[in-house]
């Protein structure tokens, strides 16, 4: 299915705007900003083939600005007739101390999308099972990424779709880089291990800065980890300030750091089971050919 990327103005197509934009600001720097934001998830909907055969998606919704974000956009594009996939909001309640179980869903609520609550305590499982001073973020991720899919399953759902963003995908990569010891990152697509569902990111070109004045415009009411946002030494923490610093002494390096990640020249890199070095030979000289 291909997309035509551009995002008309309000006065355009005639002043309509979502119900859920009601109350965002009428300026013309947010108008910008939410056209920006939704172009990009297009042209990762449409570069990635994300609407191949997909009918429903589950969208995991944390509380976070991303994930706000994430939802308010596809809610968007599916209101203009632009997705045309339903769309099931899910927040998976982990357990953690003073979180505030209302707010999620009397806000899903209130913006009338579909939606699932699920509680799960992993919250004490990750404190049991993960020595003091270490950080909680890969077995926390991994407990709910499970659930998710289980949930997923169970809605009909072909798909789960994630707000990780162009910073997430950035440091990532470089945490891989320098502490896995291989160039990868997260993908905007992929198969999971049982191969019957897929995982989207269609904020992966939005930068994080975008998603964050977004969030603030719009005032999403949004809820703070705090089982591990406040653990400080995370290398992920190290992986951000490493690129926000280069970002500051030149400007665009994040996007051209992007867009290295989707121009690979495998021959160019050492890996012998990516590139067959060994097949590689010299074109014979004249006098070898007599």
């Amino acid at each position: 299915m291909t997309l035509a990327l551009k995002i008309d103005d309000d006065a355009e197509d005639g002043g309509h705007r979502h119900p859920l934009f009601a109350g965002a600001p009428q300026s013309v720097s947010f108008n910008k900003l939410r056209k920006r934001l939704l172009r990009q998830v297009r042209q990762a909907i449409e570069d990635f083939a994300m609407l191949k055969g997909q009918k429903c998606w589950l969208v995991g919704v944390s509380g976070g600005k991303d994930s706000y974000g994430l939802l308010a956009l596809l809610m968007d594009l599916k209101w203009r007739g632009l997705l045309p996939v339903d769309l099931i909001a899910c927040n998976l309640d982990q357990g953690q101390p003073n979180f505030p179980k209302h707010i999620l869903p009397d806000y899903l609520s209130s913006i009338g999308v579909r939606h699932r609550i699920e509680y799960r305590d992993t919250y004490s499982v990750v404190k049991e099972k993960v020595p003091e001073g270490a950080t909680y973020c890969s077995l926390c991720s991994r407990l709910r990424r499970g659930n998710l899919y289980r949930i997923a399953r169970e809605e009909g759902c072909d798909a789960l779709v994630l707000g990780h963003h162009r910073e997430d995908i950035l440091e990532t990569f470089f945490m891989n880089f320098f502490h896995g010891g291989r160039l990868a990152s997260m993908p905007a697509k992929l198969l999971n291990d049982d191969g019957d569902l897929m995982v989207l990111r269609p904020l992966a070109y939005a930068a994080e800065d975008d998603l964050a004045r977004f969030a603030t415009a719009m005032r999403f009411p949004i809820i703070p980890c705090d089982l591990c946002g406040s653990q400080d030494g995370l290398q992920r923490n190290a992986m951000k300030a490493m690129l926000a610093d280069i970002e500051a002494r030149m400007p665009g390096r994040k996007d051209t750091m992007l867009r290295a990640l989707a121009h690979v020249n495998p021959s160019h890199l050492l890996d012998p089971a990516l590139f067959d070095f060994s097949s590689l030979t010299t074109v014979a000289s004249n006098d070898d050919q007599l």
